[in-house]
């Protein structure tokens, strides 16, 4: 238990960044990162900006959003080159830029630009039961065609089911917590960290073995989210608010059902991905992958070029063969993807000293148990990009020395404790809106479509309420 608990004061730490924190990490003798701790202060501001300034100057913040990602960028930058050089900051950027970002938003953006371009019409309302049974298929959905892909399908019809109501915001809330990041637990399609397991020898179907934890997730976060819906519901029927029952309420109708053909497109794209670079002909004489060198040892690989090319393709072939009028049925704007464009890609390059500093101290955070990877791995994914922060603790995990477990290109790792890793990532990226990209696309839409979603703090109050409890859980049965 002191372990475990030294181990949250040392995470505390490293995303708190207080002042104080800082100066004592500084002047500390044992300290061994390769990176001065108050390059993160642009990170954490950043992070400040987005969590207060929507409460506090709302207009200011939607208007100026990209200036404030300019600065927060540059505070970081300006003080990196001077520290070490400006090529290395040049390269740290570009790298960042090309091989995260880019993917990344690409991918996003296909995913929003072909679920956009399918409606579903019916007459169902959204009740207590209905909702449930939503959020049930499109959490087990995610694990096929990715988090984003089953956050984009569903959003929407989600939404429009509930309009009629005046309580809502927990719908869309939980919506976040199991379609766009439990979900993805059962596949390396399903989340992007799975898929870096994937590529480093991790078994496709291995994820498999996560199914009865995610059950038992969805068992009790659906119970309580049938209690929490039907409260409201009844309160929404007793404040005069009915929906419309004229009539069955069985009746569904997909427009636009043919881009089901563009978001296998884009699953195969990912797919490619992660094999590609494991085949001789994208290889080197060294093993490294081949691509384009764009400057110093920043290469932008031929596998990622040959994904990008896919997604952009499967989303305008999306946007050619399908009516306009499904479009503005299901309420389409550029608003979502445009704001997290924006916010993510200084959230991506500020967010470099901290995975830096997290790759420096991983292996020596004395992590040797599956409950304190569980918890070390998924603290750090619900505010840095769980896709890194999933290697850097599966790195370490392979360099345990272990023996018995699966073995993979960073060494042999347990299953309990690849478990403990995959599901940390995954299911905590849930904790705030910036833990996973399609946690803050849900909340725009939701915003964009009359829905009161919670503030930053106000959704980590909802995590900390309803899914630290779930993980304590888990951590009770399957990771001790």
């Amino acid at each position: 238990m002191k372990k475990l608990l030294a181990l949250c004061g040392s995470i505390a730490t490293m995303l708190l960044l207080t002042p104080l924190t800082i100066l004592a990490a500084e002047s500390g003798e044992s300290s061994t990162a390769t990176v001065p701790l108050w390059l993160c202060i642009p990170f954490a501001g950043l992070l400040l900006c987005i969590a207060v300034l929507p409460l506090v100057k709302p207009e200011w913040w939607e208007k100026n959003q990209p200036l404030a990602v300019a600065v927060w960028s540059l505070l970081f930058i300006i003080p990196f080159a001077v520290t070490y050089s400006a090529g290395d900051a040049v390269e740290t950027v570009l790298e960042c830029i090309l091989n995260d970002y880019l993917t990344f938003i690409v991918l996003l953006f296909g995913l929003f630009c072909v679920a956009g371009n399918i409606t579903l019409e019916g007459d169902l309302a959204g009740s207590p039961r209905v909702n449930v049974i939503f959020l049930a298929i499109g959490t087990l959905l995610s694990s096929c065609i990715g988090t984003t892909g089953a956050s984009m399908l569903m959003v929407r019809p989600m939404i429009k089911m509930n309009s009629w109501r005046q309580h809502k915001s927990h719908i869309m809330v939980f919506f976040i917590f199991l379609i766009s990041n439990m979900g993805g637990c059962l596949t390396p399609i399903g989340d992007p960290p799975l898929l870096m397991g994937f590529m480093r020898g991790v078994p496709f179907f291995w994820s498999l073995h996560l199914f009865p934890i995610l059950i038992f997730n969805m068992v009790i976060l659906l119970t309580v989210f049938y209690l929490l819906d039907r409260h409201n519901y009844r309160k929404d029927i007793a404040n005069g608010r009915k929906p419309d029952i004229s009539k069955a309420g069985t009746t569904l109708k997909i427009d636009g059902l043919h881009n089901i053909i563009f978001l296998i497109m884009i699953v195969a794209a990912v797919i490619l991905s992660g094999t590609l670079p494991n085949l001789a002909a994208f290889q080197d004489a060294a093993g490294n992958v081949r691509g384009i060198r764009v400057f110093r040892e920043v290469t932008l690989g031929f596998p990622s070029i040959i994904e990008v090319a896919i997604i952009l393709l499967a989303a305008l072939l999306s946007f050619k063969t399908t009516d306009s009028q499904i479009r503005t049925s299901n309420h389409f704007t550029w608003g979502a993807i445009k704001e997290v464009a924006v916010l993510f890609i200084g959230i991506f390059i500020t967010m470099q000293p901290a995975l830096m500093l997290l790759k420096s101290m991983g292996p020596e955070l004395g992590l040797s148990k599956p409950l304190e990877m569980f918890w070390a791995t998924g603290a750090l994914s619900s505010f840095l990009d769980n896709t890194p922060t999933y290697l850097v603790f599966l790195t370490t995990a392979g360099t345990l020395g272990f023996t018995q477990g699966i073995a993979t290109t960073v060494g042999t790792i347990p299953v309990k404790m690849l478990t403990a890793i995959s599901c940390g990532a995954v299911f905590m990226g849930a904790n705030t809106y910036i833990g996973n990209a399609p946690n803050f696309m849900v909340k725009s839409i939701s915003d964009e479509n009359g829905v009161r979603m919670p503030s930053f703090f106000g959704y980590l109050l909802w995590s900390i309420v309803f899914l630290v409890p779930v993980f304590i859980i888990d951590t009770l049965v399957f990771f001790l």
